[in-house]
């Protein structure tokens, strides 16, 4: 057996596609390969249970003859969008052009539709407490693998660690990819100058600037925005105390090294089945806005608030965030 798994972004996709991986290793020893973007290739370039990555910059044309060439037996499907089935079209005809049989193939319910009422008409048909974690592993239920409930992977290599600038601190994830999911710069300041304790803040180069502004509020409080790699930033993570996170890929390596977690909300709802996927614990806290009539307004985000007023974010309690924040710390 020679499995193909594929996802191609963003970084907390990826991670939690890694029961997936481990579960298949593990439970069918098949080979694994792993399909995905070169600039997400860090999340998975010390994962032990991937046998080979395969990386594309943009194309799959880019290594689809290499990988028809490798006569895969599985192909997981765990992105499903265009590139995805052409990348099924590809290996089916380069299979047979080989005399080979094509891969089988099986995917995930996306559960596009379900969404689409959520976010749209405020209809949900969510399936209660089913975390896309447990949909993706609906796709290799063929192959007779079924999950492990041991919660996500994530390695980094000896030469990714990092010293610490603080000792017994509390990691904030202040980045997000879209606007509507992130606080606004006053109340990050806010809620820093509430936590009594170091902090970190981490996010990529984008936030650099605004976590120089942040980190100028307090002498507790160090930027670490832009000035580690991707798996610098998750040792970090990895040695933090605790975590405060809006809903971004930090929040799912969290998960995987299991530490306590305060997940804030904004346009986005834990609903959607993407909130920290944690099995064996900690338990986490969630921090959002309940009740508002525009709340999902979307699956993913905006640059700024559809309506206007921004309550998901603006009428955050900022008191219990940081109450749940130390309580987290010192537990």
């Amino acid at each position: 057996m020679k499995v193909l798994i594929v996802r191609f972004s963003s970084i907390g996709d990826i991670v939690l596609t890694s029961p997936v991986v481990r579960c298949v290793k593990e439970q069918t020893g098949a080979q694994v390969h792993f399909l995905t973007k070169a600039a997400f290739s860090p999340t998975l370039r010390h994962n032990p249970h991937v046998d080979r990555l395969w990386t594309i910059n943009k194309e799959v044309k880019e290594i689809a003859a290499a990988l028809a060439a490798e006569n895969f037996t599985h192909l997981i499907d765990l992105h499903g969008n265009l590139r995805t089935l052409e990348l099924r079209q590809r290996l089916y005809w380069g299979h047979l052009r080989r005399g080979r049989r094509p891969p089988v193939v099986s995917t995930f319910d996306k559960l596009n539709v379900r969404k689409f009422l959520l976010t749209r008409l405020r209809i949900d048909r969510m399936p209660e407490e089913v975390h896309i974690v447990d949909r993706y592993m609906d796709a290799v239920r063929t192959l007779g693998v079924t999950n492990d409930g041991k919660g996500l992977d994530y390695f980094t290599a000896p030469g990714e660690t990092v010293i610490p600038p603080a000792q017994h601190y509390l990691a904030f994830v202040i980045g997000a990819a879209h606007a509507t999911k992130r606080l606004e710069e006053g109340q990050m300041i806010a809620l820093c100058q509430r936590i009594p304790v170091p902090i970190i803040l981490l996010g990529g180069p984008a936030e650099r600037e605004l976590g120089e502004r942040i980190a100028a509020s307090g002498g507790h409080i160090t930027n670490g925005c832009g000035a580690y790699s991707l798996n610098g930033s998750a040792d970090l993570v990895r040695k933090a105390a605790a975590v405060v996170t809006h809903d971004t890929g930090l929040m799912h390596i969290a998960a995987a090294f299991g530490k306590p977690i305060v997940s804030v909300w904004g346009n986005t709802v834990p609903a959607l089945g993407m909130y920290p996927y944690l099995p064996e614990g900690p338990a986490h806290v969630v921090a959002e806005v309940r009740g508002l009539a525009c709340r999902p307004c979307s699956k993913i985000g905006y640059a700024a608030c559809p309506r206007g007023h921004f309550r998901c974010m603006r009428d955050q309690d900022l008191a219990a965030i940081a109450r749940a924040a130390l309580l987290a710390v010192e537990a």
